[in-house]
């Protein structure tokens, strides 16, 4: 498989937009990457990058190529997972991309009981929002998503969707904490800490405030749901969170429903690409995470 190697060298590239990072994440000399992209350029009679002051681009030719390159690392994988699957050996490698809510406790649930069945199978999980899910499904660098409000689109094969509700977040300590259920006006009494509006959470606090008197100023707005929640230390500020990621996890954070008549539910969304065949094991992953969604609580 060394020409698939090779194939690398020009995707790397065109990843990382320049042929010196290039060869730092590859261990190879950057005349060998230089070298061999001079050499498809020759094959193929054009350019498949423009030589700029900064870096590398990618011409329309490059882009075919490298969607080319992608296309045929897919079609391996599968072939790959097929192979050991015959084998009996249910090894191989499941990418996904999840929202940040997945991360402290459904996502690494879900992977430790898989492995228990599956113990050689490998995962890449990133973080990132639904923009960056569809990005990387649609760029091949990832098999699977599940995040949040991950809008229709013909490209993209949603294999399964729940609902999920906003949840304040606060201090156990905190003045509200002895409500079952708040109302985002009282909320609004107290230091509010927002997760950034890339997230599903604030999404859809912004949809409904903009239809309510409720007004909201935020104290600290960040990227890092660990964050939010260490600023709830001080035992007056409120955040929110999608219920799947606010569920109690032994600390002193406690989570409350929001009891605003008409507030919208988030959609946690599972898919792929349509058209493409996905490898055996990460099929057999999308069923598993299948049942943990169909599992959770409306």
């Amino acid at each position: 498989m060394n020409h698939l190697r090779l194939l690398r060298y020009v995707d790397e590239v065109a990843r990382a937009g320049s042929i010196r990072q290039a060869a730092e994440r590859l261990h190879v000399a950057p005349s060998a990457v230089n070298r061999r992209i001079q050499d498809f350029e020759e094959e193929l009679g054009t350019p498949l990058f423009e030589r700029l002051p900064r870096g590398m681009r990618l011409t329309a030719a490059g882009e075919l190529f490298v969607r080319y390159i992608r296309d045929r690392g897919a079609e391996l994988e599968r072939v790959r997972s097929e192979i050991e699957e015959l084998q009996g050996l249910r090894r191989g490698r499941v990418r996904i991309v999840a929202s940040q809510a997945l991360a402290p406790r459904f996502l690494p649930e879900a992977i430790a009981a898989f492995r228990e069945q599956h113990p050689l199978v490998a995962f890449d999980a990133r973080i990132g929002d639904h923009v960056q899910a569809a990005n990387a499904l649609r760029t091949l660098e990832t098999e699977l998503v599940l995040v949040f409000n991950l809008p229709p689109e013909p490209d993209i094969d949603r294999i399964e969707a729940v609902e999920q509700r906003l949840m304040a977040l606060m201090h156990a300590q905190h003045p509200l904490a002895a409500a079952h259920a708040l109302r985002l006006r009282q909320c609004a009494d107290y230091p509010v800490v927002l997760p950034n509006r890339d997230t599903g959470g604030r999404q859809l606090l912004e949809r409904f405030l903009a239809r309510s008197s409720a007004r909201f100023h935020p104290m600290v707005e960040s990227n890092s749901f660990e964050f939010l929640r260490g600023c709830l230390a001080d035992r007056q500020s409120i955040s929110f969170q999608m219920a799947v990621g606010a569920v109690a996890d032994g600390s002193e954070i406690i989570a409350r429903d929001i009891d605003d008549r008409g507030f919208p539910r988030g959609e946690l969304v599972l898919a792929s690409l349509r058209g493409r065949q996905l490898p055996v094991i990460a099929y057999a992953f999308a069923e598993s995470l299948r049942a943990r969604l169909a599992a959770l609580p409306a």
